[in-house]
């Protein structure tokens, strides 16, 4: 099978990684791409934005692809998938219209409650009369949410009325909506438009600095799987949130077909979903591809072109996985760019196999050095006999990289690994 990849993140490196390893791959191609995943995939410059440009490479002697597997929801939204399945070639990826589940906070919601989805009250607010009205109706802490793309960014939660009234005046339209309470969850589903397979469920990092201090960023690390959770939690969101939204877009004409992503709370009233995203999540596809044991490729083809409900059940891995994103100085706010990045080598060279690192913002310069070319910049991911040894292995790695200035999350996983850790002490 030969795959054209679209993005350029550590979400496409983890996809590419796990495609490179698969047996039923004979090509590999990425675009734009970054340094990191030039050594597994020949990259190609391309406007991932450009559904003709991406159809066209698609169909370059060169790549010949038998699946386009688009990473990033700019495109899907843009509709790069239409102009994929127009030409007749097999896509993994929502069209324009599904892919509004994430492109329209305000939409999402519309699909919810239609299909009888939990999720948190909410309005759908156009000015600044209406957002203060918001406001004062569901009181603190305020969640305001841009009702377009963000790239991970366009949500403020906060006890200032002042801090979110100003977020909401800075969209264009925001969905304002009452806080929701407990434990986040993240958890993937592959779907073919009818049938619907999870995969494991994850936990991210959203904030800058240890502690969930500071500012929302597009995510600082993950793990997985959730030694916490409830064992029937995978089944329960299947049964509750990802089935009655597939079926619900297919009622309406837009079916989904690629990665629908469900951003879960775990409340004291029950699971309730945050937002929908149309696409793999980064950084939480590194730790869950990490531990994906079935062959990525045939999964992704098999949804791209309807033949899911045939595919076999999904094999994991027992082991634990863990990924640590390296940031630039000044990320979030004003990522720095340019900085060599050191001691890549040695990680690849160390003697635990199992800890590697995914790039995201990297690229090469002119002395064919890696450096920096974004916020988010390296994913150091790692597997291990439970949270504990994952979390060793990922920060051990971690300590053999040198990026002037950059920052990292100290505690990626280390609440479940102790809470996992005593649990079995006692």
């Amino acid at each position: 099978m030969r795959i054209l990849v679209i993005g350029g993140g550590a979400r496409e490196h983890a996809l590419c990684r796990s495609l490179s390893l698969d047996p039923e791959v004979t090509a590999l191609h990425c675009a734009p791409g970054n340094a990191g995943i030039a050594e597994v995939a020949t990259l190609h410059a391309v406007d991932a934005t450009d559904g003709a440009a991406v159809a066209s490479l698609a169909e370059t002697p060169h790549v010949n692809a038998d699946l386009v597997v688009v990473g990033p929801e700019a495109p899907l939204v843009a509709g790069v998938a239409d102009a994929l399945r127009a030409r007749g070639i097999a896509v993994f990826g929502p069209s324009a219209q599904a892919a509004r589940l994430e492109g329209s906070k305000a939409f999402a919601k519309d699909v919810m409650a239609a299909a009888g989805v939990p999720t948190a009250r909410s309005h759908v607010c156009a000015t600044p009369g209406e957002a203060d009205e918001a406001l004062d109706a569901f009181g603190p802490p305020y969640v305001v949410k841009d009702d377009g793309l963000a790239a991970g960014k366009g949500v403020v939660v906060t006890g200032d009325i002042e801090e979110a009234r100003s977020h909401a005046r800075g969209c264009e339209r925001v969905v304002i909506e009452e806080f929701l309470d407990g434990p986040e969850v993240s958890l993937f589903a592959v779907t073919d438009g009818e049938t619907v397979v999870p995969l494991q469920p994850a936990q991210d990092f959203k904030r800058a600095y240890d502690g969930d201090e500071g500012p929302n960023t597009g995510g600082m690390g993950a793990y997985s799987p959730l030694p916490w959770a409830d064992p029937g939690l995978v089944q329960e969101v299947e049964r509750t949130v990802l089935r009655p939204t597939v079926d619900e877009l297919r009622r309406r004409g837009t079916p989904f077909s690629g990665l629908l992503y469900a951003g879960l709370a775990i409340t004291s009233r029950g699971v309730r979903v945050i937002e929908f995203n149309a696409r793999f999540g980064d950084p939480e596809t590194q730790a869950v591809l990490a531990r994906l044991r079935t062959p990525l490729a045939g999964l992704l083809h098999a949804a791209a072109t309807g033949r899911l409900a045939a595919f076999p059940e999904l094999r994991w891995s027992d082991e634990a996985a863990v990924t640590v994103v390296v940031a630039a100085s000044g990320y979030p706010a004003s990522p720095r760019t340019g900085d060599v990045i050191e001691g890549l080598d040695a990680v690849a060279r160390q003697d635990a196999p199992d800890a590697y690192v995914l790039h995201a913002g990297t690229k090469r310069d002119a002395q064919h050095r890696v450096v920096s070319a974004g916020g988010r910049v390296l994913s150091v991911t790692a597997t291990g006999a439970g949270l504990s040894g994952a979390r060793e292995r990922a920060y051990e790695a971690l300590e053999r990289i040198r990026l002037d200035g950059s920052h990292h999350r100290t505690d990626i996983a280390a609440r479940a690994a102790d809470t996992t850790a005593k649990g079995a002490q006692g």
